[in-house]
């Protein structure tokens, strides 16, 4: 598929969405299917980007004490016209980033998921009532929102990462600001229209949501606008090492969701087929361009060798190529320069002992920056393991005993996603236990990527330790009050203190 096919393509997908096929020379998108730009764009100026934040703040005030069944109908309504447009953004997806078509398919139906489950939340933001200790009292906690809601999203999930944070926000009183990766204009624009349109149809304030199309400078603001009330990034922790003091300087609160270096271990009695298509999928899905790529299979030494051999067998075979052909299950880096930081990570790795077991070249095709993903077998988890690598890359590192699996398991900073394959109760307990895996996220019998929205995503150590999604993750986007109510005619003071 070339870049005129491409440009056709999506500008089908947009105006199929309702969005006017954008013009201008300030940024551009492109598609890491050829290399190419597709079309010019307006980026969003300094000024416009503080109006956008001042009109949020006041569409706030509206939306705050709209009843959160109501809010919950604007989040439903936004569901229904992403069904509506599945295929639209799809399409725009594995333009701009290059993910295969049931990828893509993937990243929408959990927009779609994500809505579904937060209309429900829409009827169960529910508080607490706490038993006094003193006569004719009664102590409660109520859930009120928080404001403006700055949510900054990367590239490998353009359009799911916004919806777990957005509708959650929307649902629970917020206006939603946000800055996407400049790498993706066209899946934001598509986005933040259908949101639009949903606005419109249940007559919410048009201000609720804002897009800002533009680079680092348009995050900025974000970061350090007093009325954000909550910047929700995701990114390296290289980012989040600078966002999280300059939101904390100014005592706004931050969730932040950053690097993963997500690890498998792999026990004597695992079954390996089952292993071994878990393993696949997580290492290679995306193009390894995943925050929970699997990147360290950690495996017990017996059945090392074997396993090795199997997943070599099946890399040989992974069809590499144009991601809207359904034969393909791994298309292209994002950027020539991931492809550089793939080369550079494997060179290291080779210095540091390993051996390229599969993959690991650029393939020569038109424009784009294809890899075949690579295994490493590493003698120990040396400096380039600890670190991520956005690329797929799949180190395997040996092990002896369990607690040494798991010891190799911590060693690293990040603590996003692990998963061990095992049919040993006791072994698949302690790694679920507090002195087993150290991530936010711990799978048995499955790999480390793939999470449903029902659970609350996130991880540990320089993961950030922010939650989205499900769970109890709406309380991030909410501010607690504890109530103090005396139904009595005396008053009484805690502690029996006495006083006048």
């Amino acid at each position: 598929m070339n870049t005129d096919q491409l440009r056709e393509r999506a500008g089908n997908s947009l105006s199929r969405v309702g969005v006017a096929v954008p013009d201008g020379t300030d940024l551009y998108a492109r598609s890491p299917i050829t290399g190419e730009n597709l079309l010019g764009l307006r980026a969003t100026t300094a000024e416009e980007g503080t109006r956008a934040i001042g009109e949020a703040a006041e569409a706030f005030r509206v939306w705050r004490t709209t009843p959160a069944p109501v809010r919950g109908d604007l989040v439903r309504t936004l569901g229904e016209l992403l069904r509506v447009h599945k295929s639209d953004l799809a399409d725009l997806i594995t333009i701009e980033v290059g993910k295969i078509r049931s990828e893509a398919l993937g990243e929408v139906q959990e927009m779609i998921d994500i809505c579904e489950f937060a209309v429900g939340l829409s009827r169960q933001l529910y508080g607490k009532t706490i038993a006094s200790e003193r006569p004719g009292h009664r102590l409660a906690e109520t859930w009120h929102p928080l404001g403006v809601v700055g949510v900054i999203s990367a590239f490998n999930f353009p359009a799911a990462v916004w919806s777990w944070n957005t509708a959650l926000a929307l649902v629970c009183g917020n206006a939603v600001v946000w800055k996407p990766s400049e790498l993706t204009p066209l899946v934001s624009l598509a986005t933040s229209h259908l949101l639009d349109r949903a606005i419109a149809a249940v007559g919410a304030p048009p201000e609720l949501h804002r897009l800002l199309l533009a680079g680092r400078e348009a995050g900025e603001l974000l970061v350090d606008d007093p009325r954000v009330s909550l910047v929700s990034a995701t990114g390296s922790t290289r980012m989040g090492r600078e966002v999280g003091p300059r939101v904390a300087a100014r005592f706004g609160r931050v969730l932040l969701e950053l690097g993963g270096n997500n690890a498998a271990v792999v026990t004597p009695t695992a079954d390996l087929e089952l292993a071994l298509q878990g393993i696949v999928f997580a290492a290679a899905g995306t193009a390894g361009q995943r925050c929970t790529t699997l990147r360290r299979l950690i495996v017990h030494r017996d059945i090392a060798d074997t396993l090795v051999d199997k997943l070599a067998a099946v890399y040989g075979r992974l069809p590499i190529g144009n991601p809207f052909d359904e034969s393909t299950l791994v298309g292209p880096l994002i950027t020539d320069a991931a492809a550089a930081s793939m080369t550079a990570a494997l060179d290291r790795a080779q210095a540091e002992g390993g051996k390229v077991i599969a993959g690991g070249r650029r393939i020569e095709k038109t424009g784009g920056a294809y890899v075949e993903p690579a295994i490493v077998r590493m003698p120990k988890q040396t400096p380039i393991v600890r670190e991520e690598t956005f690329a797929p890359i799949l180190y395997v590192l040996t092990y002896d005993t369990f607690d040494e699996a798991v010891a190799l398991h911590n060693d690293v900073p990040q603590g996003l996603s692990s998963s061990i394959f095992t049919r040993d109760m006791q072994e698949a307990e302690r790694f679920l236990a507090a002195d087993g895996s150290d991530c936010g996220i711990a799978n048995v019998n499955i790999g480390t990527s793939g999470a449903e929205i029902g659970g609350a995503f996130g991880g540990e150590k320089e993961t950030g330790g922010g939650r989205e999604s499900g769970s109890d993750a709406w309380r991030a986007y909410m501010r607690r009050a504890t109530n103090t109510i005396n139904y009595s005619s005396t008053l009484s003071l805690a502690q029996n203190v006495s006083f006048l």
